[in-house]
């Protein structure tokens, strides 16, 4: 998650992103050369299918300074002489080697454009390796901005880590920078002064002491992983050890902090990963990266989902740095981050967004999935209670869904409306064993896949047998919610919706003062309300479950 958005009270207001759409006539932005070029699948990006890096970086902690390499392993699906990679401007491109030579390049603003001597055949495998070299953006509040972030711990020893979601993975590293192309498998190598470790994702397959006064470690990640979540974490870790027997088996469990805090890790961690992984697996599927592992890493930031190594910062408080995001007590008994990162590993790590203007998929079902955690051990009206809760902090100021191919991520609100938005989903349904199914279908059939926002509204309508794109497309493409009209004539009760989606309708809930709830249809035309004896004093409206407007006439 790009963290910016769940600051608490006045301060979330202050963060939220203010990108519009601009796709649907929202406040207009102007998007650069620059924008398309780190945004779009062009011919010159979707001729190629990376299938393996090999990412070997040396990290000069007193010059704040990297250079390294990426090796690109990729299948041509089309016939080309031409590809772009990614790698931010203030980072210098050595050389790109293929076949033994160095190859011709251009740049611009952030792209490198490669040009081979002949052409490559569609369908075959090939290579190259990108040289490179120089200081990266330095994070200044990270995981708010991108970069790499060059602190110390409170004993002064070097802490270092890398957050880059949405500014990009080519902010420290040459890589193909666009979500849609997850490459398949990974070798980490990072290389760090003697006496301090790193941890990236995957597993540890090596470590070889070198002889110019640094140790390099590699780690291998086997499954298909995004870019932004490779990461470095470099410090003065003390190394934990625990399993977890799950859907699949026995799942190994490390955890990576600084030394002076390990008895603190011990009692947080052992406290709430394992009932997070219980929680997640009975909701969403097995966790997917049991090759992998599960790793938390303590980091100088905050945190973020970083695949198999999820980065940990919220210094052993619950809740959010010890405050309650929904505002009701309920999110005080566990450690935001630990149950938030986490759950993305199954919405934004197993299930991607091709386009990040569809990062609600990642984000509205994330935090959605802390409700889930609640009610898990708790009940289904204390999960409620949380989303309700969390409608404080949506600001409906710009559609949840950001403009394509310009690498821009849509409103803060894809957090708590997107969460909410999904709660009706399932009030809905009215059927909790189907929407489990739902979620867990989800996982499996897009399991380690990039997505559309219609694959994933399309493969939920077709389950639950209910067209819900109204409903998606109210929550997600327009600012604001809809709006049930109510008016009493001759005795008589009239419902309609005002919304922005043409042709609007979604179910509600209506009862007489403390009787029961009925589902009653409501379109976008005013028609009679079919339950007797409704007058201005009784009716109710189900606004607990239902994010909604009501005025009554």
């Amino acid at each position: 998650m790009k963290l910016k958005h769940l600051l608490s009270g006045i301060i979330i207001v202050t963060f939220f992103s203010t990108i519009a759409s601009a796709q649907l006539m929202q406040k207009k932005e102007t998007y650069t050369r620059a924008d398309t070029l780190r945004g779009m699948l062009t011919p010159l990006r979707t001729c190629y299918d990376i299938n393996y890096y090999h990412l070997d970086v040396k990290f000069d902690l007193d010059k704040k300074y990297i250079s390294g390499s990426n090796l690109f392993k990729f299948t041509a699906k089309q016939n080309f002489t031409k590809l772009q990679f990614d790698l931010y401007a203030n980072l210098k491109v050595d050389k790109v080697v293929y076949q033994g030579k160095d190859l011709p390049f251009t740049r611009e603003f952030n792209a490198v454009f490669v040009t081979f001597p002949k052409a490559i055949a569609k369908g075959s495998k090939d290579e190259f390796t990108v040289y490179y070299s120089g200081n990266p953006t330095v994070a200044k509040r990270a995981p708010w901005d991108g970069g790499v972030v060059f602190t110390t711990d409170s004993l002064g020893k070097p802490w270092v880590a890398t957050a880059c979601q949405g500014a990009g993975a080519s902010i420290w590293w040459p890589t193909k920078d666009h979500q849609a192309d997850e490459v398949d498998s990974a070798l980490i190598s990072i290389s760090v002064p003697a006496g301090l470790q790193d941890v990236s994702n995957g597993r540890l397959r090596k470590t070889t002491t070198l002889p110019d006064g640094y140790t390099r470690f590699d780690w291998f990640v086997s499954n298909p992983i995004n870019n932004y979540d490779i990461a470095a974490n470099i410090g003065n870790y003390t190394h934990m050890e625990d399993s977890y027997d799950g859907e699949k088996g026995k799942l190994s469990i490390d955890y990576w902090v600084l030394t002076y805090n390990a008895e603190k890790a011990k009692a947080q961690f052992g406290r709430d990963v394992k009932r997070m992984l219980k929680a997640f697996e009975n909701w969403f599927g097995p966790y997917p990266w049991y090759e992998d592992g599960y790793k938390l890493v303590e980091t100088p930031h905050l945190g973020m989902e970083h695949q198999s190594a999820v980065a940990y910062g919220n210094k052993y408080k619950n809740g959010y740095l010890g405050r309650d995001l929904s505002g009701t007590g309920l999110g005080l008994t566990w450690d935001f981050i630990i149950v938030h990162e986490s759950g993305h590993e199954w919405f934004g790590n197993n299930i991607t967004s091709k386009d990040i203007a569809d990062m609600w998929i990642h984000e509205s079902f994330t935090n959605y999935s802390e409700s889930l955690f609640i009610e898990t051990y708790s009940n289904k009206q204390a999960g409620l209670e949380y989303i309700q809760g969390l409608r404080k902090i949506i600001r409906n100021d710009e559609p949840i869904i950001g403009p394509y191919n310009v690498n821009k991520e849509g409103s803060g609100d894809m957090y708590p409306k997107g969460a909410n938005m999904l709660s009706i989903v399932r009030t809905i349904i009215n059927d909790d064993a189907k929407w489990r199914s739902i979620l867990r279908g989800l996982n499996q059939t897009f399991y380690h896949q990039t997505v559309t926002t219609p694959q994933i509204v399309n493969y939920i309508n077709k389950q639950a047998g209910i067209n819900f794109t109204p409903i998606f497309d109210q929550y997600l493409r327009y600012t604001q919610i809809p709006q049930l009209d109510l008016k009493f004539e001759n005795g008589k009760v009239y419902a309609k919706w005002t919304a922005d989606v043409k042709g609007f309708t979604m179910p509600i809930k209506m009862r007489k003062k403390d009787g029961e709830y009925y589902f009653i249809k409501v379109t976008s035309d005013y028609a009679p309300v079919a339950l007797p004896g409704l007058t201005k004093e009784n009716l109710e409206v189900d606004t607990f479950e239902y994010y909604i407007k009501v005025k009554m006439e």
